[in-house]
């Protein structure tokens, strides 16, 4: 059985790698291989809308979805709202630098020196 949450990333990963918004049955086809009924792409992709991630237009008799934003800041968001949800901003800060790569490392001070 596949959880919720795993098939919401699955979701955003197709419409993320979309050129532009896709409609359910473009998320589905993009998920073929595990076998989803349009019922499922389509509560999930209300799901995701609902929590923020992704955004619903209309196109024609159809809807279209496209994240509400690209995957690094995403990524960055979900960062920022683990930093909020700890007690030692500090501690995590540091306890985050010690566990990344040497690439990661060297990534994070480019950025911090760009500022």
């Amino acid at each position: 059985m596949t959880q919720r949450g795993e098939l919401e990333r699955a979701v955003m990963q197709a419409l993320w790698a979309a050129d532009g918004s896709l409609t359910a049955r473009d998320v589905a086809e993009h998920l073929a291989d595990r076998d989803l009924a349009m019922t499922t792409v389509l509560t999930v992709l209300g799901r995701l809308e609902s929590k923020g991630l992704v955004v619903r237009s209309r196109a024609g008799r159809a809807h279209t979805y496209a994240p509400a934003a690209d995957r690094a800041e995403h990524t960055a968001e979900l960062m920022r709202q683990a930093l909020d949800s700890g007690g030692d901003r500090r501690d995590a800060l540091v306890r985050f630098v010690d566990a990344v790569s040497d690439d990661d490392l060297a990534a994070l001070r480019r950025a911090l020196d760009e500022r």
